[in-house]
């Protein structure tokens, strides 16, 4: 159990680093991001999930440590996929390069409060509710399918009727690509909470790992932009690590209503190691196929 004052003190050191980013992205915000620059952050805030996943247990348990770097890792997947989106959206209203920094930040800092406000929702319907897994487990197993059938086809991105009003309202397009990352980060929200739900119940891990998750998404992205068109087999990855995630659910679900077996078959129990290795090796595999799939184009450019 995590006492009051670790949660305290971890959340005010996130939230210092959250702040010094913010306030790093309102003083360039007229200077374009380097690559040296992107890569530099981008490793830092690996290192610090990296280095907090390891230190861990010194306050908590060796099956946290587990569970939280199952947890972060499958976040991060999701969240450089919806970084490609960003990137079209962007492309799409034409912001500039050295406006793109802050709008980044603030879309990310509505996605914290977002996944804030709905994992304690979550949390509450898994305590009260051990059936919801089964609605969870269903939704992931949906949001797989429709994932991996529409794989590729995120260039199409085409305005929402909100966005669209604002644009003829005249409505400045800073304020509309706000909007529009943030109407995009509630929907990949709904995908990533029971995503994460189904490797912890602790609500500790999946609040560390998601805002670890998200930290550094903002120099990410200007590492990522040379890579769009190159990670082409992402999101079949991502597919199949949430529908992964959301048969585990579904077999726990029955374990949790006392069906340990069905038509005659036990029902398995999916450790968190197993999960932790399907998740590493999708996602080795996923980016090594992409990678050597789009060779030729690494070479063109």
């Amino acid at each position: 159990m995590i006492s009051m004052t670790t949660w305290v003190v971890t959340i005010s050191v996130l939230a210092l680093v959250i702040a010094f980013d913010l306030i790093l992205a309102v003083l360039r915000r007229n200077k374009e991001t380097s690559m040296f620059e992107a890569a530099f952050w981008t490793i830092f805030y690996i290192g610090a999930a990296l280095a907090f996943g390891y230190f861990l247990p010194g306050w908590s348990d060796v099956q946290s440590q587990k569970e939280f770097f199952a947890g972060w890792l499958t976040e991060y997947a999701l969240s450089v996929d919806n970084i490609f989106v960003f990137i079209i959206i962007l492309g799409h209203l034409h912001i500039k390069k050295e406006k793109q920094q802050l709008v980044l930040l603030l879309g990310i800092m509505l996605t914290i409060a977002i996944r804030g406000a709905l994992i304690p929702l979550g949390a509450a319907l898994i305590s009260a509710f051990a059936s919801v897994f089964f609605i969870f487990g269903a939704f992931l197993i949906y949001t797989a399918v429709e994932l991996y059938r529409g794989s590729g086809d995120e260039e199409e991105w085409k305005e929402g009727r909100i966005v669209a009003d604002m644009r003829k309202r005249g409505i400045s397009t800073f304020t509309i690509a706000l909007v529009a990352l943030g109407l995009t980060n509630l929907v990949f929200s709904l995908d990533s909470i029971p995503a994460i739900f189904g490797l912890t119940k602790n609500p500790y891990i999946v609040t560390t790992a998601n805002i670890f998750a998200l930290m550094g998404l903002r120099q990410l992205y200007f590492l990522l932009e040379a890579l769009l068109k190159r990670l082409i087999y992402l999101s079949k990855g991502l597919s199949i690590i949430l529908a992964f995630i959301g048969i585990k659910m579904i077999f726990e679900a029955l374990h949790g209503v006392g069906v340990d077996e069905v038509l005659g078959v036990a029902v398995p129990e999916v450790s968190l190691e197993f999960s932790l290795s399907a998740i590493v090796t999708c996602l080795i595999i996923t980016t090594v196929a992409s990678l050597t799939a789009t060779h030729g184009i690494a070479g063109a450019e």
